[in-house]
């Protein structure tokens, strides 16, 4: 599969003066034809992996799919299906793949992949016994703590857990229960100095859309970015709301740079597209995209100034000032 297509942005002059972007700044499209991309993660070698998460009563039962963008050639090619539904998607200091793997016939779980091998192993899949709802996002930590978000927004499994929160999974692999109050966490990300988790809370009301008729109304919940103090012992408390995007839709994922500013994939659809935040939640800098954004994620090396996300069914890529 090869796409590539260029779109032009335009910022104002307060944008640009938040050198964020880089002026003249081309949003490229790399990929499209997926159900829902998500997830987007960079190996060390510079390899772009991200999910296709494809609900199952939409695509006629498939399976889900982790797909593999080459930078080199710009060809999309599968990388694994099934995925497990995978969600989230990131690396660890060893160059491992994480996977979230979420419900609608996933694995539910956490799964670690050594891309030498192509062998997978199962990190975390129950806690106290039961199974999670629906993994979500990962973020690991300099310890190489793994947290990782775990609501429901659709899947036929029934649901065992008492809340939707977010879990911390240990290198020695024990998993904790850490954060119960954010009503239903999405996005997560660790901030540069280690002291801050960043949770996104994007409650859409509903357990199972997939399973409502269209137009079936729901009552959303929290729509807000929120900052946790990360304690030196992996367990976190809430500190601030940083932006409350409610009523509109809030966010999905993040990611920090090395300044810890948070780009934002914020899926208000009447503003859709990446934000970028200081760490006290105030607004740098705004890109708009074609499609409603889901995640997004840095290159690496000489790519570092790379941001890549994934919206809708596609895969884009544009150039940030000063690299990651």
């Amino acid at each position: 599969m090869r796409t590539s297509s260029v779109l032009l942005l335009t910022f104002s002059a307060a944008q640009l003066a938040a050198q964020i972007f880089a002026p003249g700044a081309k949003l490229e499209k790399l990929y499209e034809g997926g159900h829902l991309t998500e997830g987007v993660a960079v190996a060390p070698d510079g390899t772009v992996f991200f999910s296709d998460i494809t609900f199952t009563t939409e695509t006629g039962m498939q399976a889900g799919h982790i797909m593999r963008f080459d930078p080199r050639s710009n060809k999309t090619t599968v990388y694994r299906s099934p995925s497990g539904m995978s969600n989230g998607l990131k690396f660890d200091a060893q160059g491992r793949m994480l996977a979230a793997e979420g419900a609608d016939y996933g694995g539910r779980r956490i799964t670690r992949t050594d891309l030498a091998t192509g062998k997978s192993v199962i990190l975390a899949g129950l806690f106290e016994g039961k199974p999670f709802n629906s993994p979500n996002d990962i973020a690991i930590d300099l310890q190489g703590r793994i947290y990782f978000s775990d609501p429901r927004y659709l899947g036929h499994e029934p649901i065992e857990q008492p809340v939707m929160a977010v879990y911390r999974l240990d290198p020695n692999g024990k998993v904790h229960r850490i954060i119960t109050d954010a009503s239903k966490p999405n996005g997560v990300a660790v901030s540069p100095d280690q002291k801050t988790l960043y949770v996104v809370s994007n409650d859409d009301g509903l357990l199972g859309f997939d399973q409502m008729p269209k137009g079936t109304p729901a009552r959303k919940g929290r729509m807000e970015l929120n900052a946790y103090n990360l304690h030196s012992d992996g367990t976190a408390t809430f500190r601030a709301l940083l932006v409350n995007y409610a009523p509109e839709d809030g966010p999905d994922g993040l990611v920090c740079d090395a300044a810890g500013n948070l780009f934002v994939a914020v899926r208000n659809e009447k503003r859709f597209g990446v934000s970028v935040y200081s760490p006290t939640g105030k607004e740098l800098a705004y890109l708009p995209t074609p499609e409603r954004p889901t995640n997004v994620g840095f290159g690496r090396g000489a790519e570092a100034s790379t941001l890549y996300i994934t919206a809708g069914g596609s895969l884009y890529r544009t150039k940030i000032l000063g690299g990651k």
